[in-house]
């Protein structure tokens, strides 16, 4: 570890268990995403999925570029659900995360499109 960068905390049992939760009741759009983005298909780039940064957890997260793949459902179109995807958004930014979204039936219908603006976003960080 770099001598600029602190150990990181360990992360409240609650969260990890929540993760972990998460993991094991995927949407059909996060399966298929992850079918792609696992053991570094992507051009090489390493993805964890449902990855914690307290207090949210990431769909799907590469650490090297920073990039975050968010994945959404009807839920999240409401004016309350946007602002709080918002707020999110900036809160991952202040930490050099960047966040892309899908709608998870583009992702279902439109997944060589969605893989290629994620690669784009990869190689553009």
């Amino acid at each position: 570890m770099p001598k600029h960068e602190l150990p990181k905390p360990p992360l409240d049992p609650n969260t990890l268990a929540f993760a972990r939760n998460l993991r094991q009741s995927t949407t059909d759009a996060e399966q298929l995403l992850w079918r792609h983005l696992r053991n570094r298909r992507l051009a090489g780039h390493k993805f964890r999925r449902q990855h914690p940064v307290p207090p949210y957890i990431l769909d799907f997260y590469c650490d090297a570029a920073k990039l975050a793949v968010e994945l959404d459902g009807g839920q999240h179109n409401t004016d309350e659900a946007r602002a709080h995807d918002e707020i999110r958004a900036r809160f991952l930014a202040s930490r050099g995360i960047a966040v892309l979204r899908f709608w998870n039936d583009v992702v279902l219908t439109e997944t060589e499109a969605v893989l290629e603006r994620v690669h784009n976003a990869l190689t553009a960080r």
